[in-house]
């Protein structure tokens, strides 16, 4: 990440960043992860999914037990950088596993900044939603995930054990009352 040199902005998902995000799938898939994702499929119809992931706020368009979500692309002067998802509220797995805010990053443009950038960019909005902390988890061996939770302020809660894998789940809280946003940032 170059700082001043494009734009980085946090976004909800728009059509004009299609091609990129179909590039940063293929990254995922690579990982075997975002497997759930045909490339042709979004390609075919990349509105219908921008449309969805706009509407998951709108707690009656979504499943049972699912909570509201403004989902938020990273972008960095027209390229897809990664997903920043702000939960509204908690429900009983995300209050223990998940938390507020997950995030992820394509795999070519992780280590250089932009999952600490996407939190920072992130907790304005979860101010606005009126919550005074949030709650930002990640697993126990994930190191550079735990370096941007801290460097935003994250504070450790606990570790707690996750069903059928030997790795806890870390569980940081965030201050977002107006004292906490004007101190310095670290890092």
């Amino acid at each position: 990440m170059q700082e001043g040199n494009d734009v980085l902005l946090l976004t909800p998902p728009a059509e004009e960043y299609q091609a990129s995000f179909l590039q940063a799938v293929g990254e995922f898939q690579a990982e075997n992860r975002y497997t759930e994702y045909d490339a042709a499929t979004l390609a075919a119809d990349f509105g219908s999914f921008v449309r969805q992931l706009r509407d998951r706020v709108d707690r009656t368009r979504l499943p049972p037990g699912r909570v509201p979500e403004t989902v938020f692309w990273l972008i960095d002067g027209v390229e897809f950088i990664g997903r920043v998802s702000l939960r509204h509220e908690l429900n009983s797995w995300l209050s223990r596993y998940g938390g507020h805010i997950g995030y992820e990053i394509r795999p070519t443009k992780r280590r250089q900044g932009y999952g600490t950038a996407a939190l920072r960019l992130v907790l304005p909005e979860a101010r606005a939603l009126g919550l005074t902390r949030a709650l930002i988890t990640c697993d126990a061996d994930n190191i550079g995930s735990r370096r941007i939770i801290e460097a935003n302020g994250g504070q450790f809660e606990n570790a707690v054990a996750l069903d059928g894998t030997p790795v806890k789940r870390l569980r940081y809280w965030i201050d977002l009352t107006p004292a906490a946003a004007d101190a310095p940032a670290r890092g």
